[in-house]
């Protein structure tokens, strides 16, 4: 039997009312693909993540394929990723023709170590996928130092709403990557109930490409500019996400508050059992309380 790390249950019982009238809505309007209720929550979204725009897609995965695609990564291209990570993200570089190339982890974060990604660039090297594991983002800064020329895809599925402190201002997941990807997996911090997913940009180049490649290649009905995929964000999901929005930063606050308190609790235990650590200049979502034994 799989036990959910989330009580959706007793999330649900909380603020079933908000959820089911936004579902309600979407059942009377029978606007199923693409309704109101996706551009709402992408502007939301993008207002969340600091960034000028926001699109929908069908999950997380599809979100770093569409991301990869929208920079045109493909056959013979090696894009340098973690291997500690969930399969998605070095399989979604597979399943675009690309070879993943792994690079070690800072053993204190389990992030990807910024000082190891300059020295696995190749000429064949497109771009830099770091993942904000558990919760706390990766070191963006430093990995875009050690590669200016190189975009950055965050890989930000478990990390929405954290945030970094860089150059002294506060920066959110997917905010100062070249696009950030969400997502909406009911376990994580905002949950669907079902699949969904998001890539945030600053870029409106890439946002026109992400546009049509969720949907077929096409903005115009029937017309279709290159071959894409069938990624839309279902209208159903995203009125329950949107419902859900408003709780987030309480609920972020309430697992960092837990955090705290399991830290206390397990500091008679040090050095045996090792609480997750936390840099200085980030601020966590604790998407998982991961300790080491």
């Amino acid at each position: 039997m799989a036990v959910p790390l989330l009580d959706l249950r007793a999330q649900h019982a909380a603020i079933k009312d908000d959820v089911v009238r936004a579902m309600m809505d979407v059942v009377d309007a029978q606007t199923f693909i693409l309704g109101e209720p996706v551009g709402r929550f992408e502007c939301a979204l993008a207002g969340l993540s600091h960034t000028k725009f926001a699109v929908g897609c069908a999950s997380g995965t599809d979100a770093l394929v569409l991301a990869l695609r929208a920079l045109d990564i493909g056959r013979g291209d090696e894009v340098i990723t973690t291997p500690f990570t969930f399969f998605a993200t070095a399989g979604t570089i597979h399943n675009v023709g690309a070879t993943p190339v792994f690079v070690d982890i800072d053993p204190i974060s389990f992030n990807i170590d910024p000082a190891h990604v300059a020295a696995a660039i190749t000429p064949r090297t497109r771009a830099i996928i770091p993942v904000d594991l558990f919760g706390q983002m990766a070191s963006i800064a430093r990995i875009g130092a050690a590669a200016p020329h190189l975009p950055v895809i965050e890989d930000a599925a478990q990390s929405i709403g954290a945030r970094q402190s860089i150059d002294g201002e506060w920066r959110m997941a997917g905010e100062a990557a070249t696009m950030g990807t969400l997502s909406f997996f009911p376990s994580k911090n905002l949950g669907g109930y079902g699949d969904g997913g998001m890539v945030v940009t600053q870029d409106q180049h890439l946002y026109a490409r992400l546009m049509r490649l969720r949907t077929h290649g096409s903005v115009k009905t029937y017309f279709h500019e290159e071959v894409g995929y069938n990624s839309r964000l279902d209208t159903l999901q995203a009125a329950v996400l949107h419902a859900k929005l408003p709780h987030l930063t309480q609920w972020s606050a309430q697992r960092r508050a837990h955090a705290a308190y399991y830290t206390a609790a397990f500091d008679a235990l040090r050095p045996q059992v090792q609480p997750p650590v936390i840099a200085p200049e980030n601020e966590s979502i604790f998407n998982q309380y991961t300790i080491r034994a």
